[in-house]
This record gives C-alpha cells, sequence and structure tokens, in this order.
C-alpha cells in the first residue's frame, strides 16, 4: 500500500516521470489540507486578502521541483514538512511574496469566505499558531475520512443508511432509540447494531488509510494517530 500513497510517491520520486506523479499528488494533498496553512497564516497577524494570497504564493513554490528535492531528502511526515517549509517560504520570502502575491498563480482552489468564517469560530486567545496548525489539521484530517466514508456508502446506495447511522461515528446520540429506526430503516434492531459496528470499523479503517497518504512509511501510522488524537484533546 504504501508504495501508492500520496506522500510516499513525493519522497520516493527519483526521475522526471517520478517527479511528474510526486507534483499531481503533493497537488492532491494540498487541496485537501490548504485550510490549517491558511489559519496558520492568519494567526501569524496577516489579513484574510493576504493569508489566501500567502498561502496560494506558497502552493507554487511547493510545487517546484526544488521543493520536491527538498521533500525528498527530510521525508518524515507530510505535516512536519508542510509547516516547516511554510515557516521558511514566510521568513525568507516575504519581500518577494509581498511584490508578487496579488499576481500568484490559483492552483488551490481556496474557499476565503467559508476559512474566514471558520478561522473567527477558533478560540483565539488560547492556541499559539503552532497549535492552532495541529489542531486544525486533526480536524481537516477526520472531515476528510468522514466524506471519503459518505462516498463510499452512497455509491453502494446506502446514502440513507449512512445519515441514519453517522451518530455513530460522531459521538452524538441518536435522536431515535435502536426500536424505531429499525422500524424506519425497514431492518430489525439486531441488523442496526450490526450496520453501527460496521460503519465504525470502516471508519477506523478509512482514517487509518487517510493517515498513511501524509506519512512515509508504514510505522509512522500509529505514532500519528497517536498525534491527532493529542491535538484534538487541546
Amino acid at each position: 500500500m504504501f508504495a501508492t500513497t500520496r506522500w510516499s510517491v513525493v519522497v520516493t520520486a527519483a526521475n522526471a516521470e517520478a517527479i511528474t506523479h510526486a507534483q499531481k499528488a503533493l497537488a492532491e494533498l494540498c487541496q485537501v489540507y490548504w485550510y490549517p496553512l491558511y489559519a496558520y497564516v492568519r494567526r501569524r497577524g496577516h489579513a484574510p486578502a493576504d493569508a489566501e494570497d500567502l498561502t496560494q504564493a506558497f502552493f507554487v513554490r511547493l510545487l517546484e521541483q526544488q521543493m520536491l528535492a527538498a521533500a525528498q531528502r527530510e521525508r518524515g511526515k507530510f505535516r512536519s514538512f508542510l509547516l516547516a517549509s511554510l515557516n521558511h517560504f514566510l521568513a525568507d520570502e516575504w519581500d518577494k511574496a509581498g511584490a508578487q502575491k496579488r499576481g500568484a498563480r490559483r492552483i488551490v482552489s481556496l474557499d476565503a469566505q467559508t476559512a474566514e468564517s471558520r478561522y473567527f469560530a477558533e478560540p483565539h486567545d488560547a492556541l499559539a499558531p503552532d497549535k492552532l496548525f495541529e489542531r486544525q489539521w486533526a480536524l481537516r484530517l477526520l472531515e476528510e475520512v468522514l466524506r471519503l466514508l459518505q462516498a463510499e456508502y452512497s455509491a453502494a446506495g446506502q446514502a440513507a443508511l449512512f445519515e441514519h447511522l453517522r451518530f455513530g461515528l460522531t459521538g452524538d446520540k441518536s435522536a431515535l432509540p435502536y426500536a424505531e429506526l429499525a422500524a424506519q430503516l425497514g431492518m430489525t434492531e439486531g441488523a442496526v447494531k450490526v450496520a453501527v459496528h460496521r460503519l465504525r470499523q470502516r471508519y477506523r479503517a478509512r482514517l487509518r488509510e487517510e493517515i498513511a497518504h501524509t506519512v512515509a512509511g508504514p510505522d509512522e501510522v500509529e505514532e500519528e494517530l497517536r498525534f491527532l488524537f493529542r491535538a484534538l484533546a487541546r
């Protein structure tokens, strides 16, 4: 599995053809995880428009071949590489970025309005920029897992079942007792409980798969999973 995960494709690229695949894989990762970076730039004191432009300019720089080479040298986790690269960009390229950011290419689709609403919902006095990044990273990863799982159930013609049972993933209590829920779904109460159990199992498997896309090897999955829960507990 790790031969084809997105981050492992990036860190093992060794020739022109592999670098092309690595750029695509990196762009896909950036599309999923752009918001934690945006929030980090905002927490560093940049205005919304500047944060959007700087984030886009950073992605342009990130997809250059020299940045891919840096990723191959450092390996490690995508999360750690991303934040370190952004800090370097903000520290060393601010003047250049400030002059060029308005004309930066838009290579990742950023919903700035939604991002700002989400950013202002954060406890601004409680989290330092790096801690906010880590928490938002964890939340974004869980959101992506939920989206993928919902799409999986929909593709199997089980969209309604997923919507009725998703409470089993979020920790919320179902508004209906299992018996009433079973009646609505045309299932037995025991079958509903089994379906909830299977949904949770599939969610855990999807979570590990998504984490695998952001680390370089299978030995790092459990460590990153523990980090995820620590970040959410802050």
